[in-house]
């Protein structure tokens, strides 16, 4: 199983950007597929991104696409985040996950990083 280190959250203004970083380690980081998801103050989890085991593939929910990016230096085991034009409603703790195929089912979790943004 994969280990999961997230970093890079932190308090921002609206308009601004952040950089998340996952790193992974524990098993070949190469051959999986990583997501991020995030949960808000009294709100389930939700799905933000996931990107394919070669970075050839990626997917957004409607909410972050256009502003967030996805990727991964497989070199590094390491997955990003680059958000940008965050707005207030993009607070929330953001989580890094190994997917699992078929279905991108999560297989692990980290721990979280707390991102606030003030309005």
């Amino acid at each position: 199983q994969v280990q999961l280190v997230e970093s890079g959250g932190g308090l921002v203004q609206a308009g601004g950007s952040l950089r998340l970083s996952c790193a992974a380690s524990g098993r070949t980081f190469s051959n999986i597929a990583m997501g991020w998801f995030r949960q808000a103050p009294g709100k389930e989890r939700e799905f933000v991104a996931r990107i394919t085991w070669s970075g050839g593939s990626t997917y957004y929910a409607d909410s972050v696409k256009g502003r967030f990016t996805i990727s991964r230096d497989n070199a590094k085991n390491t997955v990003y985040l680059q958000m940008n034009s965050l707005k207030h409603e993009d607070t929330a703790v953001y989580y890094c996950a190994a997917l699992a195929l078929p279905g991108f089912a999560v297989n692990s979790w980290g721990q979280g990083t707390q991102v606030t943004v003030s309005s």
